[in-house]
């Protein structure tokens, strides 16, 4: 299956499917005509598990940069170890690069192909369910000690292709970890799915044809969010609900500590109590979701472990952040997302609510 991407820099496709790799890479033949070097990024752990399939699959000959694992592969130190293999390689402007793995060795791939000699093309193949929503795009960037994907650049991909057989050795973390972009995906766009996502017994027990089915929807959200506004000036920032807040309690962790995912789902339960005052969402509501991702064994416990003046310095670092205000992105009721500002003290205040959420919820 073909999901056109039609971003305003340029086209392109998300090819997804069983087993699709092979098929899918030899379909871009004219592009990799054009390439004198084919350099494969990858990570330490993806290229253990996958080096002999992907070797195999894999119809042209290639050249591998194995990166360290997850985010720790997003440093400015990684990034300059990356420039200085291409240019030891002696690749070029025609030189074409592949990113093979999660969400991190996609955006440090992605950036270093946005800056080398000024931009060369790259194409995205992601082994992680988190990674269908940013291997699709363009956003690349790497970490700072101080922030999330702090420096980076919107660049786009010349194609995206997702052989789903890679996921099938994910643990179940990385499964949780995907499952709550999918899950975002459905809360901005569709209440009918994201009841079909809530009634199932568990979210990490999907068959491959569900799961293909979950990916796609939630890849046609993005993809139709993009084409509207590549740069994130406007509905492009609905993709940030629950990332706020996630961002701040994922980078106070320590990035790599908590899940990308799973600091996600905390952060989407402080906007769901946000977006009771300035929507329509219903208590209710947000506790049965904080229900729903308990027993899904989303992991809530890194929110006691900072105060919340811990986690402001972050918050304040936020990419929508503007004028030292901070904006959310709420829901005014399922799949009708918008953008609003909010005060430190009422952040404050929402952050307290959270804490007592949480307490209630376990006693029930």
């Amino acid at each position: 299956m073909n999901i056109p991407v039609n971003a305003h820099s340029h086209s392109y496709e998300v090819k997804i499917g069983s087993g699709n790799l092979p098929k899918a890479v030899q379909s871009l033949e004219e592009t990799i005509a054009k390439a004198d070097r084919l350099i494969v990024f990858t990570d330490e752990h993806i290229w253990k598990i996958h080096k002999e399939k992907f070797t195999n699959d894999f119809p042209y000959p290639f050249d591998v940069f194995v990166l360290p694992g997850g985010e720790a592969c997003k440093t400015f130190d990684n990034y300059f170890a990356a420039q200085s293999y291409l240019l030891q390689q002696k690749c070029t402007r025609k030189s074409l690069l592949f990113a093979f793995g999660g969400g991190a060795v996609g955006d440090l791939t992605g950036f270093v192909a946005a800056t080398f000699m000024r931009g060369v093309p790259f194409i995205q193949i992601p082994t992680t369910i988190l990674a269908h929503d940013s291997a699709v795009g363009g956003k690349t960037a790497i970490n700072h000690p101080l922030g999330k994907n702090m420096i980076g650049a919107f660049y786009q991909p010349e194609c995206v292709i997702f052989d789903i057989d890679y996921l099938e050795s994910l643990p179940n973390r990385e499964v949780r970890s995907g499952m709550s972009e999918v899950i975002k995906h459905a809360l901005i766009s569709d209440e009918k799915w994201l009841q079909q996502l809530m009634s199932l017994p568990s979210i990490l027990d999907l068959s491959k044809e569900q799961l293909e089915k979950n990916l796609e929807q939630g890849i046609r959200v993005k993809a139709n969010i993009v084409e509207q506004d590549e740069e994130e000036h406007s509905v492009r920032k609905y993709l940030n609900f629950g990332h706020t807040y996630g961002h701040a309690i994922e980078a106070a962790s320590g990035f790599g500590k908590l899940a990308h995912g799973e600091a996600v789902m905390i952060g989407m339960i402080y906007a769901l109590l946000l977006s009771e005052r300035y929507g329509e969402i219903t208590h209710k509501f947000t506790k049965d979701f904080l229900q729903f991702a308990l027993r899904n064994d989303y992991p809530f416990e890194a929110v006691a472990k900072f105060t919340f003046d811990e986690l402001l310095d972050y918050l304040m670092k936020d990419k929508k952040a503007e004028y030292g205000e901070l904006q959310f992105v709420l829901l005014q009721k399922i799949g009708r997302p918008f953008v609003q500002k909010v005060s430190q003290d009422e952040c404050r205040e929402i952050d307290f609510l959270f804490r007592e959420l949480l307490k209630e919820v376990a006693y029930d």
